[in-house]
């Protein structure tokens, strides 16, 4: 009887454990839909009323509940993103691109350890890409082309063993182009039409004013 007590005890924690984490990754989302226009109305059934957002929209979910993707490219949203992203422990797609998202890239989002695709490309977006993005270890696509984002490219991506695609095209960047890591394979089109990027870094020289 003390086992079966116990037994159903551990249960009730880890559902409660798991309704926890539906409910927190709930009001990231909700935190999303309050900073973004949605003139099409496709997101009205992000309802924060519901136990978790795995019935939403465009949410996709593991059998645990836990949010893994988030598909809302190509839908005419607006606005900006939400600190409140990197909360999404779980979250492996993160897929906004061809909307008109402005502001900028939260350093938040450098804690979504599991994330293997960040889609941001053909956006508003301005500010810096936060070196925090560097701690994203399972990222494999990084896509932040056409729009307008400033300063250089962080040094901490060529950490990232994992990244086959990295998109910088279309931007303001300055300074110059990683040539480490993944950076090794990546092609110079990849960096284009960034006026201000100097080319491909050089390795084992003195560095150099790059105005940037």
């Amino acid at each position: 009887m003390a086992a079966a007590a116990k037994a159903a005890g551990a249960l009730a924690l880890a559902l409660v454990l798991a309704l926890a984490g539906a409910n927190s990754e709930g009001d990231a989302l909700s935190a999303l839909r309050r900073s973004l226009r949605d003139p099409g109305g496709v997101l009205q059934s992000w309802d924060p009323t519901l136990v978790n957002p795995c019935t939403w929209f465009h949410v996709t979910c593991d059998s645990d509940n836990r949010v893994t993707r988030l598909d809302l490219g190509n839908l005419n949203l607006s606005g900006h993103l939400v600190p409140e992203l990197g909360k999404l422990e779980h979250l492996q797609y993160l897929e906004l691109y061809k909307n008109n998202i402005q502001g900028t890239i939260p350093s938040e989002l450098g804690s979504l350890k599991n994330l293997i695709s960040l889609d941001l490309y053909k956006n508003n977006i301005s500010g810096t890409i936060p070196p925090a993005l560097g701690n994203l270890k399972s990222l494999v696509f990084l896509r932040l082309n056409g729009n307008h984002l400033t300063g250089p490219i962080p040094r901490e991506l060529a950490g990232i063993s994992s990244l086959k695609v990295v998109d910088v095209s279309s931007n303001d960047l300055c300074g110059t182009i990683p040539t480490s890591g993944p950076f090794e394979h990546i092609p110079l089109s990849n960096f284009e039409k960034n006026p201000r990027l100097e080319g491909p870094e050089l390795q084992g020289l003195a560095i150099y004013d790059t105005n940037c």
